[in-house]
């Protein structure tokens, strides 16, 4: 699957279908078998020639992985070198021993990475309540800065659990002070739900960025990439989205106009990765977009978006070709959206207006048929009662995805 969005700038080079993602300057990436997987590689490292400030988001949920627990207190920091990942086993719900594990993890990264133990952030995706297998998962750490490299391929397929597919993009973008480069990894495809998915995310530049901007920015473009898709309605225990800015290139922001830049390339890679998610979800054959415009409130935007995409009635309607739009509108009430907005609503499936003005017209359903056997579907919602728009990002419902998760441990 090449993951291609013809919106996407020039600059945006998706990373399946080509060679190669290129990394931003000073940084590298490794991955290994170590045993836990049977056949592809289960650990990966990405590393800094130099410190990078660095920030996370992480899951909401109350049961939070060990690396999640350990990140979020090292982070935002200015002085990161490398982050290692381990795919098979989360390290959630592991008692004690789960942050033992995860300490040792981020010793024997930071013994290969030549820094401090306090230098390295760690993240694992797999099983929950599955220990660590340290016995295979050490040994392996050590390996791995021989096998570095400057693409972002070895570690993206590293983190894949039942993803499809290895997620990378990078950009590359001119600020007053120089030239910069943006590169995103992802991994992602089941108990994917906003606040955040069951997904790991890497953001790296080789710009100067300060400290201060660093959470901000990470968590504004999140809101709207990470935070606005879901497949299945589940929230994960560990999540997390990364971004280090090692300074490399040279270049900084120093002006509004860099600041404006680089704020709309990193919300482009991260929609872009966030968009690659939802279309690998478990047994997908669709990506779904909806887009909720004219809302009274941001909140309402976003939350009413996110509702649309999460319905399994409205997935498997999708999956069916059926445009059954009454499904729509009933999660639009369910969601609390005012009368007097549903009286104004107009609702669009594949660019076909089924709604207008708060009451059904006639349509044509066999073209409509027609038209939601694309692998793209997109449904549109003006609710002409303000000025607040949301995009979210799903897809349909399949018995593939039943199959998946009833085999899944």
């Amino acid at each position: 699957m090449i993951l291609h969005d013809p919106q996407t700038p020039d600059t945006m080079i998706p990373g399946p279908g080509v060679a190669r993602t290129a990394l931003p300057k000073g940084f590298s990436t490794a991955s290994i078998n170590s045993g836990v997987r049977k056949y592809r590689p289960d650990l990966g490292m990405i590393f800094s020639d130099r410190d990078c400030v660095a920030a996370g988001v992480f899951t909401k949920s109350e049961c939070k992985a060990a690396p999640v627990i350990y990140c979020q207190k090292l982070l935002p920091a200015r002085n990161v070198r490398a982050i290692v990942t381990n795919s098979g086993q989360a390290n959630t719900a592991t008692g004690k021993k789960g942050h033992v594990d995860n300490e040792a993890m981020a010793q024997a990264a930071a013994q290969a990475a030549g820094c401090k133990a306090t230098q390295v952030l760690v993240a694992s995706t797999g099983v929950i309540g599955v220990a660590l297998d340290m016995e295979k998962i050490l040994p392996a750490i050590a390996e791995l800065p021989a096998r570095a490299g400057n693409s972002a391929e070895p570690f993206a397929t590293a983190i894949l659990t039942t993803d499809l597919v290895p997620k990378t993009v990078t950009t590359t973008l001119r600020l007053s002070t120089g030239d910069i480069r943006i590169t995103g990894i992802s991994k992602g495809s089941g108990m994917i739900h906003p606040n955040m998915a069951t997904m790991l995310g890497y953001l790296m530049t080789d710009a100067e960025l300060p400290l201060e901007l660093a959470t901000p920015l990470l968590r504004e473009a999140t809101n709207v990439s990470f935070n606005m898709i879901s497949v299945d309605g589940d929230m994960s225990t560990n999540d997390t989205v990364f971004l280090l800015a090692n300074g490399a290139s040279g270049a900084k922001i120093v002006t509004d106009e860099d600041l404006a830049k680089f704020r709309k390339a990193l919300i482009e890679v991260s929609q872009f990765l966030a968009q690659a998610i939802a279309r690998d979800g478990e047994g997908a054959t669709k990506l779904v977009e909806v887009k909720l415009n004219g809302s009274p409130t941001d909140e309402l935007a976003k939350r009413t978006a996110r509702s649309i995409i999460v319905s399994p009635l409205i997935k498997s309607a999708i999956h069916g070709e059926d445009p059954n739009w009454g499904r729509v509108l009933a999660r639009l009430g369910a969601e609390q959206v005012p009368a007097e907005c549903l009286d104004r609503m107009n609702l669009r499936i594949q660019g076909i207006t089924v709604f207008e003005g708060g009451a059904p017209i006639p349509f044509d359903r066999a073209e409509t048929r027609r038209l939601l056997k694309s692998d793209n579907v997109q449904i549109i919602i003006e609710l002409n009662s303000g000025e607040f728009d949301a995009t979210a990002w799903g897809c349909d419902l399949t018995k593939k995805y039943v199959e998946i998760n009833a085999e899944y441990s």
